[in-house]
């Protein structure tokens, strides 16, 4: 779990390289360092954890820590949904580069397919605004995640991490 901290931490790297928006870059920047931080952390605790033995305090410590690298990476992804949505530039030849960029104008596309079908099928009540009961949630980056099957998912790999393995390999 802690490496692929890591491999979320180089997709916020990645992205926002690419952002054209200052703050929203800076923002992905910043979520991606404490995912890292995070995610360091959690290494520590497990090897600690490993070599200690089984004990509540370190089980309830690793669990902790488990439960900040989850919401650290949902940070990175909700920034990173701002960042597609504010724009990306073209992303360098790198082929991680251009996984990335696959991977957000996917799932911009989906966004914008969601938008378009509420916009015609949208049910309005008396005052003209949108009923929220029937309306279906709009598409996140972290869903996209969940949806795709192991084999299919194009995001980048980790450098050190093992063949095949990538940041969507486990539901974060």
């Amino acid at each position: 779990i802690a490496s692929d901290g890591q491999v979320v931490v180089r997709f916020g790297h990645i992205l926002a390289k690419q952002c054209l928006d200052q703050r929203c870059s800076t923002e992905l920047l910043r979520a991606s360092e404490h995912t890292r931080t995070v995610s360091s952390q959690l290494g520590i605790v497990a090897r600690v954890k490993a070599v200690t033995g089984d004990s509540k305090t370190s089980s309830e410590l690793l669990l902790s820590n488990v439960q900040n690298l989850v919401r650290a990476v949902r940070h990175v992804l909700r920034a990173a949904e701002v960042a597609c949505v504010k724009g990306l530039g073209q992303p360098s030849p790198d082929p991680e580069e251009e996984e990335v960029a696959a991977f957000c104008l996917q799932w911009r596309k989906n966004l914008s397919l969601h938008r378009a079908k509420e916009a015609l099928n949208s049910n309005r009540d008396e005052l003209g605004l949108r009923k929220t009961r029937e309306a279906k949630a709009e598409p996140t980056l972290m869903a996209l995640v969940q949806e795709q099957p192991p084999q299919t998912r194009n995001v980048p790999k980790h450098p050190s991490a093992r063949k095949g393995h990538t940041v969507t390999d486990r539901h974060l």
